[in-house]
């Protein structure tokens, strides 16, 4: 019922930055917050950032600092503003919906991200 298009990857520099989009089609009203996860090469998925319906956010500490996660209503998009990025930064980051029922959760795709010079 929930679909998320996630773009905005790719390559850059050590103090780069980089933006990430997240458009949400579907049953928009059935999604109670959106998160950012990312994945590193033999490590699990770990939450980067979220934001609440009511628009609180939170942020792992390896990134506090360095990242916004924000949202536009009325484009229904969720963005990953990605400053001072650094080569640990590297990975695959998801775009995640958690629904307002209890152990429901959409995902979109995917995205490569690498800083390196």
């Amino acid at each position: 019922q929930v679909q998320l298009v996630e773009s905005g990857g790719g390559l850059v520099q050590p103090g780069g930055s980089l933006r990430l989009s997240c458009v949400v089609s579907g049953n928009i009203f059935s999604i109670n917050a959106m998160g950012w996860y990312c994945q590193a090469p033999g490590k699990q998925r770990e939450l980067v950032a979220a934001i609440t319906i009511g628009g609180s956010t939170n942020y792992a500490d390896s990134v506090k600092g360095r990242f916004t996660i924000s949202r536009d209503n009325a484009k229904n998009t969720v963005y990953l503003q990605m400053n001072s990025l650094k080569p640990e930064d590297t990975a695959v980051y998801y775009c995640q919906a958690d629904s307002i029922v209890a152990g429901w959760d959409y995902w979109g795709q995917g995205t490569q991200v690498t800083v390196s010079s």
